[in-house]
């Protein structure tokens, strides 16, 4: 029998996370049809947060959901290493025992990065079990797994003897902090004060000068050119000519090129080859000298003379003031302007003239496109809006820098011998290693055994689902759509489900900086897990933000107490009946009321389940539950002893159960294993409810809907006119259950004592009333009196207060104006006392 109150504790125990982990999802069932999902692999660098509980938690909805319906379904977990997140952290850890990356060596500190990652790895899965997440921990994968990286490898080597993986010199994302390029979509980009700086760059021969605008004025030291528009008048004559480079004293080129824009700021652009990817190209058309300035960290470099080991920020103070010595300053623009960040470390990302390893992006951005156009190989959005995120994101496609200066991660299987490459599967003795999206890119395919032709791989690939937020569609689901594509000929997934980011009350996003972050398993230790999962996933609609709200957390779980007492009520009813009782002929009315809203709502959830709309059926459930059930079938029960409504309630409460599970795992299996009567010993491998036209009765529903809304008249009306329990009424309608639901059985007379009278009337059902009134309105009579004595007493007090000109010059004008409105208020509530 269930306890007597609900407790989230007690329930969710860690019995059934134990009975999950060991035989839940025996994935390979071939008698049906597969169903998979793909898993965003959390990375190892910290605890699961908000997103990620929203984010597992609709995924297990998807596939218990699944599994109830009769697929053959593999959710195969996993993690990835997180490359430069893993590092950092890692190197901040040594910090604090004072020891050095470099000085512990490569080997040593791999040691350390596994370490790490094993004792994150242990904290991830305790936090996946406390969610409920049903995946196949047997099939648990690692980015970093040896099978995985023999598929990295596989697919590096195959790129590069097809020349779409290639080593080239071009300007990166540089994070100094790191030490390691970036990515593009590993830039963030923020909103920082800054100025335009505006230089003399004097004339070769002359005293005139060109007036050149730029935000860093620190990088002057790699200039190779002054850039004018050769169709801008006010320059076109100079083309050809030289200025004299400022600070450095030496000669540089004027040239014209469709880079500088006449009508922007002075229409003359400083060119820095080594340090600007716009500059670059523009020095690629002209063949300009590449000056790299700085070192690794962002100091400056022995090129800039004086300035050498400064800092960027340093360098630019100590320059502005040369500057300004030597009248070179002309003026300082201030405002605000997007600067790129570093994803992981926060600083200041230098674009940087380096070396790298880069994919070809051309064809395979181009393939991915034409695939969403239609056919089999078209990724499905749900909601549809979002395949213009990834449409708009493969359209301007650059090369991907793949190459990472980093230690822990996939080593890149090349060998160098000077400006020689050889690439081979044998990894080098030293050397870089690839960006971590390269391997999660191979996510779909590589878990499930590729290279290598695997029973996983030809039953469960190309994959059914993924579930992931907006902000990742350009990180993970692009490279996964268009690497399938390139990798297996196939799209990776049929269906990519896009939610939202959850964000605090006020719609801010959640960060440390202003301290409005909340952990899941705070939510969980204080509501359960079933209330912070049915909330993250019914919340709201796919690819909407969600406004965390402690309120409404706490909400559900007074919706899961609602369903835990009418299952105690249900099982209560049910004691000593037996299977052979179980009937569901010759019903009441109420049994087929109850059972026609059942299957109404089997059949709206089930199609909201489909189209993985579960705000949608959570409300359905909701509303069925809370109203249906627990507010009006249950009453309604409480009179009959009938096997049949027995029966209706067991049916009832078994669909309910199952219909929640995807949502509620630990709960519903908690009250369902209370069942004497069952399919199946654990809920989850039970089948979900199948929508039965036979239980649908229209015509005794419409006649319980009118009785119940009835009901609902009767007690307002009689709670409006104030009408005690000493009443007699005259009943027009003999219909048993409405007098026990009203409790009337004990009011029904042919002539009433008593002289007021009140009808209440609404379809077929009446009802006279008769009651004694002259009490209440007594009553109600010294209730006027004394509350006109009180605000004929506020009203003199305002007034005299507002008549004394010294408080109404003095206070504040807000009070004296809230004086004013609350007297006119109280006067007008006092004219309509004295007419009643």
């Amino acid at each position: 029998m269930l306890d007597k109150k609900y407790n989230h504790k007690e329930v969710e125990n860690g019995k059934y996370q134990m009975w999950l982990k060991n035989h839940c999802f025996d994935a390979g069932d071939k008698s049906k049809d597969a169903f998979t999902i793909v898993i965003p692999p959390p990375n190892v660098t910290g605890n699961l947060h908000l997103g990620h509980a929203l984010n597992g938690s609709i995924q297990d909805v998807i596939i218990r959901y699944k599994k109830m319906k009769g697929f053959d379904t593999l959710w195969l977990p996993g993690m990835d290493h997180a490359a430069i997140a893993t590092e950092a952290k890692v190197v901040n850890r040594l910090k604090t025992e004072g020891i050095n990356k470099y000085e512990l060596g490569r080997e040593d500190f791999l040691k350390e990065c596994w370490k790490w990652t094993d004792e994150h790895r242990s904290n991830i899965h305790k936090q996946w079990e406390t969610l409920g997440l049903s995946v196949d921990y047997r099939r648990e994968r690692f980015t970093l797994d040896e099978g995985l990286n023999d598929a990295v490898n596989e697919v590096f080597i195959r790129l590069y003897n097809e020349g779409l993986i290639y080593r080239g010199e071009k300007i990166i994302n540089w994070d100094p902090v790191a030490k390691t390029a970036l990515s593009n979509e590993e830039v963030i980009y923020k909103d920082d004060p800054g100025a335009f700086y505006h230089i003399k760059y004097f004339i070769e021969g002359t005293d005139k000068y060109l007036d050149v605008a730029t935000t860093r004025p620190e990088t002057l030291f790699g200039d190779t050119a002054v850039a004018v528009n050769p169709e801008d008048k006010r320059y076109k004559d100079l083309i050809g000519k030289n200025v004299i480079l400022p600070i450095v004293n030496k000669l540089i080129p004027i040239i014209g090129d469709e880079h500088a824009d006449p009508e922007f700021g002075t229409g003359c652009v400083k060119i820095t080859p080594a340090h600007d990817p716009n500059d670059f190209e523009v020095g690629e058309r002209h063949n300009l000298e590449r000056i790299l300035i700085m070192n690794e960290d962002a100091t400056m470099n022995e090129k800039t003379g004086k300035y050498n080991g400064m800092s960027r920020e340093e360098c630019r103070k100590e320059l502005l003031k040369d500057l300004k010595n030597q009248d070179l300053l002309i003026s300082i623009e201030k405002m605000t302007h997007s600067v790129g960040h570093s994803e992981r470390t926060d600083a200041v990302v230098e674009p940087y003239l380096s070396k790298q390893w880069f994919v070809d992006m051309s064809g395979m951005s181009k393939d991915l496109l034409d695939a969403q156009k239609g056919g089999d190989n078209k990724i499905n959005f749900i909601p549809k809006r979002f395949e213009k995120v990834l449409n708009h994101w493969m359209e301007d496609c650059h090369d991907w820098c793949i190459s990472r200066q980093l230690w822990w991660g996939h080593r890149i299987p090349a060998w160098y011998k000077g400006e020689e490459v050889k690439v081979q599967k044998e990894c080098p003795g030293e050397g870089w290693i690839l960006d971590t999206w390269f391997s999660s890119a191979l996510w779909p395919f590589s878990t499930l055994g590729w290279p290598n032709k695997t029973e996983d791989l030809e039953r469960y690939f190309p994959t059914d689902v993924l579930v992931t937020a907006y902000d990742i569609i350009f990180f993970w689901v692009a490279r996964m759509a268009f690497s399938s594509l390139k990798q297996m000929n196939s799209r990776p997934f049929k269906d990519c489900i896009i939610h939202g980011l959850i964000r605090d009350k006020q719609g801010r996003k959640m960060s440390k900086s202003l301290g409005n972050g909340i952990d899941p398993m705070d939510m969980i230790d204080e509501y359960g897990c079933d209330a912070l999962r049915f909330y993250l996933t019914t919340t709201s609609a796919m690819g909407m933000d969600i406004r965390f709200d402690t309120d409404k957390v706490a909400s559900t779980w007074n919706f899961i107490n609602k369903l835990w007492n009418a299952s105690r009520f249900v099982l209560m009813k049910l004691e000593g009946f037996n299977k052979e009782d179980y009937t569901l002929k010759n019903l009441n009315n109420e049994d087929k009321w109850i059972l026609t809203k059942l299957n109404e709502t089997i059949k709206k959830v089930t199609k909201s389940m489909d189209k993985y709309e579960f705000n949608n059926a959570g409300s359905e459930l909701y509303s069925f539950i809370w109203d249906d059930f627990c507010d009006k079938y249950i009453e309604m029960s409480k009179f009959s002893e009938s096997n049949e409504t027995k029966s209706t309630l067991l049916y009832t409460i078994t669909a309910i159960v199952k219909m929640m599970h995807p949502f509620m795992p630990f709960v519903t299996e908690e009250i369902y294993s209370n069942f004497e009567i069952k399919d199946n010993d654990i809920l989850l491998m039970t089948e979900y409810p199948i929508y039965d036209k036979k239980l649908i009765f229209k015509s005794e529903t419409k006649e319980i809907d009118e009785m119940l809304e009835y009901v609902t008249l009767f007690r307002n009306k009689k709670t409006e006119s104030k009408i005690s329990n000493e009443f007699e009424v005259i009943d027009y309608n003999n219909n048993e259950l409405l007098n026990k639901m009203l409790k009337l059985n004990d009011k029904l007379v042919s002539k009433s004592k008593y002289n007021d009278k009140l009808t209440i009337e609404l379809y077929n059902y009446k009802f006279d009333l008769f009651f004694d009134n002259s009490k209440n309105s007594l009553e109600e009579e010294l209730k006027r009196k004394e509350e006109i004595e009180k605000l004929e007493s506020s009203i003199a007090r305002r007034k005299k207060l507002l008549s004394n000109e010294n408080y109404v010059n003095k206070a504040p004008e807000a009070i004296v104006n809230k004086e004013r409105e609350d007297l006119e208020k109280e006067e007008k509530r006092l004219e309509i006392l004295k007419k009643n």
